[in-house]
Protein backbone atom coordinates (compact mmCIF):
# COMPACT_ATOMS: atom_id res chain seq x y z
CA UNK A 1 0.00 0.00 0.00
CA UNK A 2 2.72 2.47 0.93
CA UNK A 3 5.06 1.78 -2.01
CA UNK A 4 4.30 5.17 -3.58
CA UNK A 5 4.89 6.87 -0.24
CA UNK A 6 8.27 5.20 0.05
CA UNK A 7 9.10 6.28 -3.49
CA UNK A 8 8.23 9.87 -2.62
CA UNK A 9 10.49 9.64 0.41
CA UNK A 10 13.36 8.36 -1.78
CA UNK A 11 12.87 11.15 -4.28
CA UNK A 12 12.81 13.77 -1.55
CA UNK A 13 16.06 12.48 -0.08
CA UNK A 14 17.28 12.13 3.49
CA UNK A 15 17.01 15.82 4.24
CA UNK A 16 13.67 16.23 2.48
CA UNK A 17 15.25 19.18 0.68
CA UNK A 18 12.34 20.15 -1.53
CA UNK A 19 9.91 19.90 1.38
CA UNK A 20 12.07 22.22 3.42
CA UNK A 21 11.67 24.87 0.74
CA UNK A 22 8.17 24.48 -0.66
CA UNK A 23 6.64 21.15 0.32
CA UNK A 24 5.14 18.65 -2.08
CA UNK A 25 1.58 18.11 -0.87
CA UNK A 26 0.31 21.69 -0.98
CA UNK A 27 -2.26 20.73 1.64
CA UNK A 28 -3.85 18.23 -0.77
CA UNK A 29 -5.37 15.46 1.40
CA UNK A 30 -4.73 12.86 -1.30
CA UNK A 31 -0.99 13.63 -1.32
CA UNK A 32 -0.79 13.89 2.47
CA UNK A 33 -2.15 10.32 2.59
CA UNK A 34 1.10 9.03 1.13
CA UNK A 35 3.53 10.77 3.45
CA UNK A 36 4.86 9.19 6.64
CA UNK A 37 4.46 11.21 9.81
CA UNK A 38 8.06 12.47 9.88
CA UNK A 39 7.81 13.77 6.31
CA UNK A 40 4.41 15.27 7.01
CA UNK A 41 5.92 17.28 9.86
CA UNK A 42 8.52 18.55 7.40
CA UNK A 43 5.65 19.46 5.09
CA UNK A 44 4.08 21.53 7.86
CA UNK A 45 7.29 23.43 8.45
CA UNK A 46 7.72 23.93 4.70
CA UNK A 47 4.22 25.38 4.40
CA UNK A 48 4.92 27.76 7.28
CA UNK A 49 8.11 28.94 5.54
CA UNK A 50 6.25 29.40 2.25
CA UNK A 51 3.53 31.45 3.94
CA UNK A 52 6.02 33.75 5.66
CA UNK A 53 8.31 34.25 2.71
CA UNK A 54 8.61 37.80 1.37
CA UNK A 55 6.91 37.91 -1.99
CA UNK A 56 4.79 34.83 -1.33
CA UNK A 57 2.15 34.63 -4.05
CA UNK A 58 -0.83 33.97 -1.76
CA UNK A 59 0.06 33.93 1.97
CA UNK A 60 -3.52 33.20 3.21
CA UNK A 61 -3.74 30.15 0.93
CA UNK A 62 -0.34 28.99 2.20
CA UNK A 63 -1.50 29.48 5.81
CA UNK A 64 -4.58 27.38 5.08
CA UNK A 65 -2.40 24.63 3.61
CA UNK A 66 -0.18 24.70 6.70
CA UNK A 67 -3.24 24.42 8.95
CA UNK A 68 -4.50 21.37 7.08
CA UNK A 69 -1.11 19.67 7.31
CA UNK A 70 -0.61 20.36 11.03
CA UNK A 71 -4.14 19.16 11.82
CA UNK A 72 -3.36 15.87 10.10
CA UNK A 73 -0.12 15.61 12.09
CA UNK A 74 -2.11 16.11 15.29
CA UNK A 75 -4.63 13.47 14.31
CA UNK A 76 -1.93 10.91 13.54
CA UNK A 77 0.22 11.60 16.59
CA UNK A 78 -2.16 12.98 19.24
CA UNK A 79 0.14 16.00 19.32
CA UNK A 80 -1.40 19.03 21.05
CA UNK A 81 1.42 21.31 19.86
CA UNK A 82 0.73 20.38 16.23
CA UNK A 83 -2.95 21.11 16.71
CA UNK A 84 -2.14 24.52 18.18
CA UNK A 85 -0.02 25.24 15.11
CA UNK A 86 -2.93 24.23 12.88
CA UNK A 87 -5.38 26.47 14.72
CA UNK A 88 -2.95 29.40 14.67
CA UNK A 89 -2.29 29.03 10.94
CA UNK A 90 -6.02 28.88 10.18
CA UNK A 91 -6.63 31.98 12.34
CA UNK A 92 -3.90 33.91 10.51
CA UNK A 93 -5.46 32.92 7.19
CA UNK A 94 -8.87 34.19 8.31
CA UNK A 95 -7.41 37.44 9.64
CA UNK A 96 -5.54 38.09 6.38
CA UNK A 97 -8.64 37.67 4.22
CA UNK A 98 -11.62 39.90 3.44
CA UNK A 99 -14.80 37.81 3.51
CA UNK A 100 -16.45 40.15 0.98
CA UNK A 101 -13.62 40.04 -1.59
CA UNK A 102 -12.65 36.36 -1.27
CA UNK A 103 -15.64 34.68 0.39
CA UNK A 104 -14.81 31.12 -0.66
CA UNK A 105 -11.26 31.15 0.70
CA UNK A 106 -12.30 33.03 3.85
CA UNK A 107 -15.05 30.46 4.48
CA UNK A 108 -12.65 27.59 3.79
CA UNK A 109 -10.18 28.97 6.34
CA UNK A 110 -12.98 29.50 8.90
CA UNK A 111 -14.12 25.92 8.30
CA UNK A 112 -10.58 24.76 8.93
CA UNK A 113 -10.69 26.54 12.29
CA UNK A 114 -13.85 24.60 13.02
CA UNK A 115 -12.28 21.27 12.17
CA UNK A 116 -9.26 22.08 14.33
CA UNK A 117 -11.66 22.58 17.23
CA UNK A 118 -13.51 19.33 16.44
CA UNK A 119 -10.20 17.46 16.35
CA UNK A 120 -9.23 18.91 19.73
CA UNK A 121 -12.53 17.85 21.25
CA UNK A 122 -12.13 14.34 19.83
CA UNK A 123 -8.51 13.82 20.83
CA UNK A 124 -8.37 15.57 24.18
CA UNK A 125 -11.95 15.38 25.44
CA UNK A 126 -12.54 19.12 25.61
CA UNK A 127 -16.23 19.31 24.71
CA UNK A 128 -16.16 23.12 24.93
CA UNK A 129 -14.32 23.09 21.63
CA UNK A 130 -17.43 21.73 19.92
CA UNK A 131 -19.23 25.00 20.68
CA UNK A 132 -16.34 27.00 19.21
CA UNK A 133 -16.43 24.78 16.13
CA UNK A 134 -20.15 25.38 15.65
CA UNK A 135 -19.64 29.16 15.64
CA UNK A 136 -16.93 28.82 12.98
CA UNK A 137 -19.04 26.56 10.77
CA UNK A 138 -22.13 28.76 10.96
CA UNK A 139 -20.14 31.91 10.17
CA UNK A 140 -18.58 30.20 7.17
CA UNK A 141 -21.94 28.94 5.95
CA UNK A 142 -23.42 32.43 6.14
CA UNK A 143 -20.81 33.72 3.67
CA UNK A 144 -21.01 31.10 0.89
CA UNK A 145 -23.95 29.63 -0.98
CA UNK A 146 -22.32 26.48 -2.32
CA UNK A 147 -19.05 24.79 -3.19
CA UNK A 148 -16.56 22.92 -1.04
CA UNK A 149 -16.59 25.36 1.88
CA UNK A 150 -20.39 25.23 2.13
CA UNK A 151 -20.43 21.41 2.04
CA UNK A 152 -17.76 21.17 4.73
CA UNK A 153 -19.53 23.77 6.89
CA UNK A 154 -22.76 21.77 6.66
CA UNK A 155 -20.82 18.64 7.55
CA UNK A 156 -19.26 20.34 10.57
CA UNK A 157 -22.65 21.54 11.84
CA UNK A 158 -24.02 17.99 11.52
CA UNK A 159 -21.05 16.66 13.51
CA UNK A 160 -21.57 19.17 16.32
CA UNK A 161 -25.29 18.41 16.49
CA UNK A 162 -24.55 14.69 16.54
CA UNK A 163 -21.99 14.97 19.32
CA UNK A 164 -24.41 17.06 21.35
CA UNK A 165 -27.05 14.33 21.19
CA UNK A 166 -24.96 11.16 21.25
CA UNK A 167 -24.69 10.99 25.04
CA UNK A 168 -28.45 11.34 25.67
CA UNK A 169 -30.38 10.69 22.45
CA UNK A 170 -32.34 7.55 21.68
CA UNK A 171 -32.35 5.43 18.52
CA UNK A 172 -34.79 7.77 16.78
CA UNK A 173 -32.41 10.67 17.41
CA UNK A 174 -29.57 8.59 15.95
CA UNK A 175 -31.50 8.10 12.71
CA UNK A 176 -32.32 11.82 12.55
CA UNK A 177 -28.66 12.75 13.00
CA UNK A 178 -27.61 10.20 10.39
CA UNK A 179 -30.04 11.86 7.99
CA UNK A 180 -28.40 15.25 8.62
CA UNK A 181 -25.24 13.94 6.97
CA UNK A 182 -26.98 12.96 3.75
CA UNK A 183 -26.91 16.46 2.25
CA UNK A 184 -23.21 17.23 2.90
CA UNK A 185 -22.14 13.78 1.71
CA UNK A 186 -24.18 14.09 -1.49
CA UNK A 187 -22.76 17.58 -2.10
CA UNK A 188 -19.19 16.32 -1.66
CA UNK A 189 -19.88 13.40 -3.99
CA UNK A 190 -21.20 15.85 -6.58
CA UNK A 191 -18.03 17.94 -6.32
CA UNK A 192 -15.64 15.07 -7.07
CA UNK A 193 -15.52 15.92 -10.81
CA UNK A 194 -14.42 19.50 -10.15
CA UNK A 195 -12.50 19.18 -6.88
CA UNK A 196 -10.02 16.31 -6.58
CA UNK A 197 -9.97 16.38 -2.77
CA UNK A 198 -13.78 16.05 -2.55
CA UNK A 199 -13.62 12.28 -3.12
CA UNK A 200 -11.49 11.68 -0.05
CA UNK A 201 -13.47 14.22 1.95
CA UNK A 202 -16.74 12.46 1.08
CA UNK A 203 -15.29 9.20 2.37
CA UNK A 204 -14.15 10.94 5.56
CA UNK A 205 -17.66 12.36 6.00
CA UNK A 206 -19.08 8.83 5.89
CA UNK A 207 -16.51 7.73 8.45
CA UNK A 208 -17.43 10.59 10.77
CA UNK A 209 -21.08 9.52 10.59
CA UNK A 210 -20.09 5.87 11.10
CA UNK A 211 -18.07 6.80 14.19
CA UNK A 212 -21.04 8.66 15.66
CA UNK A 213 -23.40 5.76 14.96
CA UNK A 214 -20.86 3.35 16.43
CA UNK A 215 -20.77 5.28 19.70
CA UNK A 216 -24.52 5.70 19.70
CA UNK A 217 -25.21 2.03 19.00
CA UNK A 218 -22.71 0.91 21.63
CA UNK A 219 -24.38 3.05 24.27
CA UNK A 220 -27.87 1.83 23.42
CA UNK A 221 -26.93 -1.72 22.47
CA UNK A 222 -28.97 -1.10 19.31
CA UNK A 223 -28.03 -3.47 16.47
CA UNK A 224 -29.88 -1.37 13.86
CA UNK A 225 -27.85 1.75 14.65
CA UNK A 226 -24.65 -0.31 14.74
CA UNK A 227 -25.53 -1.72 11.33
CA UNK A 228 -25.66 1.86 10.01
CA UNK A 229 -22.08 2.29 11.22
CA UNK A 230 -20.97 -0.96 9.55
CA UNK A 231 -22.62 0.02 6.26
CA UNK A 232 -21.13 3.53 6.25
CA UNK A 233 -17.61 2.28 6.96
CA UNK A 234 -17.98 -0.40 4.27
CA UNK A 235 -19.25 2.17 1.75
CA UNK A 236 -16.33 4.47 2.49
CA UNK A 237 -13.80 1.66 2.04
CA UNK A 238 -15.34 0.62 -1.29
CA UNK A 239 -15.00 4.15 -2.65
CA UNK A 240 -11.29 4.37 -1.80
CA UNK A 241 -8.23 3.10 -3.62
CA UNK A 242 -5.81 1.78 -0.99
CA UNK A 243 -2.91 2.42 -3.36
CA UNK A 244 -3.55 6.18 -3.39
CA UNK A 245 -5.68 6.78 -0.27
CA UNK A 246 -4.05 4.27 2.08
CA UNK A 247 -4.64 6.00 5.38
CA UNK A 248 -8.32 6.82 4.88
CA UNK A 249 -8.85 3.26 3.61
CA UNK A 250 -7.15 1.87 6.71
CA UNK A 251 -9.29 4.13 8.93
CA UNK A 252 -12.40 2.83 7.16
CA UNK A 253 -11.37 -0.78 7.76
CA UNK A 254 -10.54 -0.07 11.40
CA UNK A 255 -13.92 1.54 11.96
CA UNK A 256 -15.67 -1.27 10.09
CA UNK A 257 -13.95 -3.78 12.35
CA UNK A 258 -14.91 -1.88 15.50
CA UNK A 259 -18.53 -1.56 14.37
CA UNK A 260 -18.71 -5.23 13.37
CA UNK A 261 -17.43 -6.24 16.81
CA UNK A 262 -20.10 -4.20 18.57
CA UNK A 263 -22.78 -5.40 16.16
CA UNK A 264 -21.73 -9.01 16.66
CA UNK A 265 -21.79 -8.57 20.44
CA UNK A 266 -25.29 -7.07 20.29
CA UNK A 267 -26.57 -9.99 18.20
CA UNK A 268 -24.44 -12.72 19.76
CA UNK A 269 -23.02 -13.35 16.27
CA UNK A 270 -19.56 -14.93 16.57
CA UNK A 271 -19.07 -14.91 12.79
CA UNK A 272 -19.48 -11.14 12.69
CA UNK A 273 -16.89 -10.73 15.45
CA UNK A 274 -14.51 -13.04 13.56
CA UNK A 275 -15.02 -10.92 10.44
CA UNK A 276 -14.20 -7.86 12.53
CA UNK A 277 -10.94 -9.40 13.73
CA UNK A 278 -10.06 -10.26 10.11
CA UNK A 279 -10.76 -6.69 8.94
CA UNK A 280 -8.64 -5.22 11.72
CA UNK A 281 -5.78 -7.63 11.07
CA UNK A 282 -5.88 -6.73 7.37
CA UNK A 283 -5.73 -3.03 8.21
CA UNK A 284 -2.73 -3.63 10.48
CA UNK A 285 -0.98 -5.61 7.75
CA UNK A 286 -1.09 -2.50 5.56
CA UNK A 287 -0.70 0.26 8.17
CA UNK A 288 2.84 1.16 9.21
CA UNK A 289 3.46 2.36 12.75
CA UNK A 290 5.59 5.28 11.57
CA UNK A 291 2.91 6.38 9.10
CA UNK A 292 0.21 7.05 11.70
CA UNK A 293 0.98 5.90 15.26
CA UNK A 294 -2.43 6.79 16.65
CA UNK A 295 -4.35 4.98 13.91
CA UNK A 296 -2.09 1.97 14.41
CA UNK A 297 -2.86 2.03 18.14
CA UNK A 298 -6.60 2.31 17.46
CA UNK A 299 -6.39 -0.71 15.16
CA UNK A 300 -4.63 -2.67 17.91
CA UNK A 301 -7.32 -1.68 20.41
CA UNK A 302 -10.05 -2.73 17.99
CA UNK A 303 -8.34 -6.07 17.43
CA UNK A 304 -7.97 -6.55 21.18
CA UNK A 305 -11.70 -5.93 21.69
CA UNK A 306 -12.57 -8.43 18.95
CA UNK A 307 -10.27 -11.09 20.42
CA UNK A 308 -11.68 -10.41 23.87
CA UNK A 309 -15.22 -10.91 22.57
CA UNK A 310 -14.22 -14.15 20.85
CA UNK A 311 -12.61 -15.32 24.08
CA UNK A 312 -15.79 -14.51 25.98
CA UNK A 313 -17.91 -16.45 23.50
CA UNK A 314 -15.66 -19.54 23.66
CA UNK A 315 -14.41 -19.07 27.24
CA UNK A 316 -10.93 -19.47 25.77
CA UNK A 317 -8.06 -18.08 27.91
CA UNK A 318 -5.76 -18.03 24.85
CA UNK A 319 -7.97 -15.47 23.13
CA UNK A 320 -7.75 -13.25 26.21
CA UNK A 321 -3.95 -13.61 26.20
CA UNK A 322 -3.86 -12.53 22.55
CA UNK A 323 -6.14 -9.61 23.38
CA UNK A 324 -3.84 -8.47 26.20
CA UNK A 325 -0.90 -8.64 23.77
CA UNK A 326 -2.78 -6.36 21.37
CA UNK A 327 -3.61 -3.96 24.22
CA UNK A 328 0.09 -3.91 25.12
CA UNK A 329 1.07 -3.10 21.54
CA UNK A 330 -1.34 -0.17 21.57
CA UNK A 331 0.21 0.90 24.86
CA UNK A 332 3.56 1.37 23.11
CA UNK A 333 2.00 4.41 21.43
CA UNK A 334 -0.48 5.55 24.07
CA UNK A 335 2.00 5.67 26.96
CA UNK A 336 3.59 8.64 25.19
CA UNK A 337 0.21 10.37 24.90
CA UNK A 338 -0.72 11.03 28.51
CA UNK A 339 -3.23 13.76 27.63
CA UNK A 340 -5.48 11.52 25.52
CA UNK A 341 -8.62 10.06 27.14
CA UNK A 342 -8.06 7.10 24.81
CA UNK A 343 -5.14 6.05 26.99
CA UNK A 344 -7.32 5.72 30.09
CA UNK A 345 -10.03 3.87 28.18
CA UNK A 346 -7.43 1.45 26.81
CA UNK A 347 -5.99 0.82 30.28
CA UNK A 348 -9.46 0.12 31.66
CA UNK A 349 -10.26 -2.28 28.82
CA UNK A 350 -6.96 -4.09 29.32
CA UNK A 351 -7.68 -4.45 33.04
CA UNK A 352 -11.13 -5.89 32.34
CA UNK A 353 -9.57 -8.35 29.91
CA UNK A 354 -7.02 -9.45 32.51
CA UNK A 355 -9.75 -9.81 35.13
CA UNK A 356 -11.78 -12.10 32.89
CA UNK A 357 -8.68 -14.11 32.05
CA UNK A 358 -7.96 -14.53 35.75
CA UNK A 359 -11.53 -15.70 36.35
CA UNK A 360 -11.06 -18.43 33.74
CA UNK A 361 -7.59 -19.52 34.89
CA UNK A 362 -7.65 -18.72 38.61
CA UNK A 363 -4.33 -16.87 38.23
CA UNK A 364 -4.11 -14.22 40.99
CA UNK A 365 -0.88 -12.78 39.57
CA UNK A 366 -2.85 -11.64 36.52
CA UNK A 367 -5.28 -9.83 38.82
CA UNK A 368 -2.39 -8.18 40.69
CA UNK A 369 -1.02 -6.78 37.43
CA UNK A 370 -4.44 -5.58 36.29
CA UNK A 371 -5.23 -3.87 39.59
CA UNK A 372 -1.85 -2.11 39.76
CA UNK A 373 -2.09 -0.82 36.17
CA UNK A 374 -5.64 0.40 36.63
CA UNK A 375 -4.85 2.25 39.85
CA UNK A 376 -1.97 4.03 38.13
CA UNK A 377 -4.31 5.22 35.38
CA UNK A 378 -6.96 6.29 37.90
CA UNK A 379 -4.38 8.32 39.81
CA UNK A 380 -3.51 10.19 36.64
CA UNK A 381 -7.11 10.55 35.43
CA UNK A 382 -9.02 13.84 35.26
CA UNK A 383 -12.69 13.04 35.98
CA UNK A 384 -13.82 16.53 34.98
CA UNK A 385 -12.26 16.21 31.51
CA UNK A 386 -13.30 12.61 30.82
CA UNK A 387 -16.01 11.55 33.29
CA UNK A 388 -17.15 8.54 31.26
CA UNK A 389 -13.61 7.16 30.93
CA UNK A 390 -13.10 7.68 34.66
CA UNK A 391 -16.38 5.88 35.45
CA UNK A 392 -15.42 2.99 33.15
CA UNK A 393 -12.15 2.65 35.06
CA UNK A 394 -14.14 2.50 38.33
CA UNK A 395 -16.39 -0.18 36.84
CA UNK A 396 -13.40 -2.27 35.80
CA UNK A 397 -11.67 -1.83 39.14
CA UNK A 398 -14.81 -3.13 40.84
CA UNK A 399 -14.74 -6.10 38.47
CA UNK A 400 -11.18 -6.90 39.51
CA UNK A 401 -12.18 -6.77 43.18
CA UNK A 402 -15.14 -9.02 42.46
CA UNK A 403 -12.98 -11.51 40.56
CA UNK A 404 -10.54 -11.74 43.46
CA UNK A 405 -13.37 -12.35 45.94
CA UNK A 406 -14.78 -15.09 43.71
CA UNK A 407 -11.41 -16.81 43.23
CA UNK A 408 -10.16 -16.62 46.83
CA UNK A 409 -13.43 -16.60 48.75
CA UNK A 410 -11.98 -13.80 50.90
CA UNK A 411 -13.30 -10.26 51.23
CA UNK A 412 -10.51 -8.21 52.79
CA UNK A 413 -12.58 -5.04 52.43
CA UNK A 414 -12.75 -5.39 48.66
CA UNK A 415 -16.52 -5.80 48.56
CA UNK A 416 -17.03 -2.36 50.12
CA UNK A 417 -14.44 -0.76 47.83
CA UNK A 418 -16.05 -2.37 44.80
CA UNK A 419 -19.50 -1.16 45.86
CA UNK A 420 -18.21 2.40 46.30
CA UNK A 421 -16.59 2.33 42.85
CA UNK A 422 -19.79 1.02 41.29
CA UNK A 423 -21.99 3.61 43.02
CA UNK A 424 -19.90 6.45 41.61
CA UNK A 425 -19.87 4.81 38.18
CA UNK A 426 -23.67 4.45 38.16
CA UNK A 427 -24.07 8.17 38.93
CA UNK A 428 -21.86 9.16 35.99
CA UNK A 429 -23.41 6.69 33.56
CA UNK A 430 -26.93 7.79 34.53
CA UNK A 431 -26.02 11.46 34.17
CA UNK A 432 -24.79 10.84 30.63
CA UNK A 433 -27.67 8.59 29.60
CA UNK A 434 -25.54 5.44 29.27
CA UNK A 435 -28.32 2.98 30.05
CA UNK A 436 -26.42 -0.16 29.06
CA UNK A 437 -23.56 0.70 31.40
CA UNK A 438 -25.97 1.63 34.19
CA UNK A 439 -27.53 -1.83 33.91
CA UNK A 440 -24.08 -3.47 33.90
CA UNK A 441 -22.96 -1.58 36.99
CA UNK A 442 -26.23 -2.27 38.82
CA UNK A 443 -25.93 -5.97 38.01
CA UNK A 444 -22.43 -5.95 39.50
CA UNK A 445 -23.81 -4.28 42.64
CA UNK A 446 -26.47 -6.98 42.87
CA UNK A 447 -23.83 -9.69 42.66
CA UNK A 448 -21.78 -8.07 45.39
CA UNK A 449 -24.75 -7.80 47.74
CA UNK A 450 -25.94 -11.38 47.13
CA UNK A 451 -25.07 -14.17 49.59
CA UNK A 452 -21.97 -16.13 48.61
CA UNK A 453 -23.92 -19.27 47.69
CA UNK A 454 -26.07 -17.29 45.23
CA UNK A 455 -23.30 -15.25 43.55
CA UNK A 456 -22.51 -17.75 40.81
CA UNK A 457 -26.18 -18.00 39.90
CA UNK A 458 -26.65 -14.24 39.30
Amino acid sequence: MFELGRELKRLLGDGVGRAARDGVSGGDPALMELLALKILRDEGRAAEVAAGRIGAKDPPQARLQAAMIWREVARRAGDAAALRKAAAAAEMAVDALDARRRPDLWARARVEQGFCALTGAELFGDVGLDAAAEVAFREARAVVRGGLAASLADLGIAVVDGRRLVAHGDAADAHLVAGRFAGPIAALDALTRRVVAARTLAAKARLIRADLMCGWGARLGDEVVLRLAVDDASAAARRLDPAYEPLTWARAEILRGQALTLWGEALGDVEAISAAATALSSALDELALDHSPLDWARAQLGLARSLQSLGEAAEDPRAFEQAVTAYDRAGLVLREASGLPLRGAAAAARAACLARSAELTGDLAVLDAAEAALKIELAAARPGRDPIGWALAQLNLARIYEARIDITGKDGGRRARAALALDTAVEVFAEHGLRTLVVEAQAALARLSAPAERRTAI
